[in-house]
């Protein structure tokens, strides 16, 4: 029998979405500790997905992806986290199945190849490469030539983005909330790029300035507050703002958290989640539940700097 147990991520925004370039994408990204998805998996005569979740039938989709004629798989699902809350559950979860197909019948495939049999990463790379190698990643988008629209990963079928920068992550806390809502997804999310894309090309220049000259040299020296500054800027820049704009519940909670001390709070992919950076950690999820009440999540992580765990039990 086959354990995975895979992170979860932070999506911190998409880079371009001009393409005058010629690329579109890009994107920069957080692997998380926790939430995770964890299976249990064994050889089957039949697909048979257990457990109490709402990605039994992506599981099972992924898993037919990948497994060879007249086979089989038991796919338990031991922990899990909701879709569309930010966190990339959907990636985490087509891939945990893919693999455990993979490991399980010895396909020989790396989880590239597998993000293309289950049709993930087609516009961020960052779902894939935390499940490979977590860290922080920063990925180079897609040739406009090949995608030949704006699209959402969900809606788009190329390949996953290739990985410009990944680094390990320095032992920060962050402070997770998730209100009680959705984020868009599926033909919302569809509509949301064909009406904002192509954003204009000086917010491009302008989210690239923060990201090369403020966001990448904080992480390398380990700089926390000049780290949550560049993050507090790139909710005000490019494809970013217009997710920002569509959870005004979200730019609250960020607000109120960097007035109680966070040194930067941005909101993940379309959110709900908001993630916040501070010394006093316990204060920041204090902030944030008395904002949320009764109706949401707030809980303390760190990043990973590892992939999906996999082992044989």
């Amino acid at each position: 029998m086959l354990k995975i147990t895979t992170p979860s991520r932070l999506h911190v925004t998409l880079i371009d979405m001009n393409a005058s370039m010629g690329r579109v994408d890009g994107g920069i990204g957080l692997t998380l500790d926790e939430p995770v998805i964890s299976l249990y998996a064994e050889k089957a005569t039949d697909i048979q997905i257990t457990g109490i979740s709402e990605h039994i039938d992506r599981m099972r989709k992924s898993a037919a992806a990948l497994l060879p004629e007249g086979e089989g798989i038991h796919i338990n699902i031991d922990r899990d986290y909701p879709s569309h809350i930010g966190l990339g559950s959907g990636t985490q979860v087509a891939l945990a199945s893919g693999m455990a197909v993979n490991k399980l019948y010895d396909l020989g495939l790396n989880t590239h190849e597998i993000a293309v049999k289950v049709a993930r990463g087609g516009t961020s790379g960052i779902g894939v490469a935390a499940f490979e190698s977590g860290g922080f990643i920063l990925d180079g988008g897609h040739k406009f030539s090949d995608k030949k629209a704006f699209l959402p990963s969900a809606a788009s079928k190329l390949p996953p983005a290739p990985v410009l920068l990944r680094k390990d992550f320095p032992d920060w806390d962050m402070v997770i909330a998730i209100p009680d809502q959705k984020g868009a997804s599926m033909k919302t999310e569809v509509n949301i790029f064909k009406k904002e894309c192509p954003i204009p090309l000086h917010e491009v220049e302008e989210l690239c300035h923060i990201i090369l000259m403020q966001l990448l040299p904080a992480l390398v020296e380990e700089d926390i507050m000049t780290f949550g500054s560049a993050i507090n800027a790139i909710q005000e820049a490019g494809f970013k703002k217009r997710e920002v704009a569509l959870q005004p519940v979200c730019a609250k909670l960020m607000q109120v958290l960097r007035n109680g001390g966070a040194y930067g709070a941005g909101m993940s992919s379309f959110g709900p989640a908001v993630y916040a950076f501070g010394e006093d950690r316990d204060n920041l999820k204090s902030i944030a539940i008395d904002f949320l009440g009764e109706k949401g999540q707030v809980f303390i992580t760190k990043a990973r700097n590892k992939g999906a765990r996999i082992r044989n039990i």
